[in-house]
């Protein structure tokens, strides 16, 4: 698909994730030089991250003055709050790995139109990848289509994943998720970007994701990759109204059925049962870790 036949918006979004990923690429070079704040434990923001965030405004802005900016890192004070035009950037997703020089790590942005996604693109730097969709033309990489894999056991399945990371998250059911996916696939992977690992899922390259504490900018672009290249995404119990839950699942239609079997029950919407099923599994892990601690 020619940049000439792309939407015009869309084409300005690719305009300024190149722009935003060639900041990141020079930092890279020297990237023990770059400047590190810590926003909370375990979650960084550099100024990288506040540089590309700003040439991406100011590329969004400047051909659409009148639209409005979610960002990770200036929220919505930019653009006009009350638009029902809404782009939604991450300007560097996966900014740990970025620091550490371990290059998974990509520039996420969507635009949405009264709450629905229309346009995306994620753009991975390092590996000069991008991938697009417009709302009905379908999923591309590089201008060529992409389609979710065609798995459908899930024995063959290869799923990606997130660690939460943060304080108060509920890491002993991520335990119990992670050890359940784990034993049903052929594999799980922790790359590090969920925007990528999104992406990943609409390419084919991995069958399926899952992760929690998200937010509606790590996900609102590679949802709609997902959905354009025929593939499913969610919360854990299968609604596709997640964007603001911090909860997702993607996959291909026959991987995402079979991980909504398995993890809708840690769902923070799942039923009354399911939830007094769980909990009660992690107490009795708590208390088995407990008299081990006594021997």
């Amino acid at each position: 698909m020619s940049s000439s036949s792309l939407h015009p918006m869309l084409n300005v979004a690719i305009k300024a994730a190149r722009a935003a990923g060639a900041i990141i690429n020079r930092a890279a070079l020297d990237v023990e030089s770059v400047r590190v704040a810590q926003k909370q434990v375990n979650d960084f923001v550099t100024e990288v991250d506040q540089a590309a965030e700003r040439m991406i405004i100011e590329t969004l802005l400047g051909a659409y003055p009148d639209h409005g900016i979610l960002g990770e890192e200036s929220g919505n004070e930019f653009g006009n709050k009350n638009s029902d035009f809404v782009w939604i950037i991450d300007p560097l997703d996966g900014t740990t790995n970025f620091i550490h020089g371990f290059p998974v790590y990509a520039v996420s942005i969507a635009l949405s139109f009264k709450g629905k996604i229309e346009h995306a693109v994620v753009y991975d730097p390092s590996r000069n990848d991008l991938f697009t969709a417009t709302r009905g033309r379908g999923a591309f990489l590089n201008e060529r289509r992409i389609r979710v894999s065609k798995r459908t056991q899930l024995k063959d399945c290869l799923v990606s994943t997130g660690f939460p990371f943060r304080p108060g998250d509920n890491f002993r059911a991520y335990m119990r998720m992670f050890s359940e996916i784990t034993q049903r696939t052929a594999g799980v992977r922790r790359p590090g970007a969920a925007a990528l690992d999104l992406a990943y899922v609409a390419a084919g390259f991995t069958d399926g994701f899952f992760e929690t504490g998200l937010s509606i900018w790590d996900v609102a672009a590679g949802s709609l990759l997902v959905t354009e290249a025929g593939g499913l995404v969610g919360n854990f119990t299968g609604e596709a109204d997640f964007l603001e839950q911090a909860e997702c699942l993607a996959g291909n239609p026959r991987a995402y059925g079979q991980l909504v079997g398995i993890l809708g029950k840690y769902s923070k919407f799942a039923g009354v049962q399911d939830k007094l099923g769980v909990d009660a599994d992690i107490a009795a892990d708590n208390k088995d870790e407990a008299s081990e601690g006594n021997d």
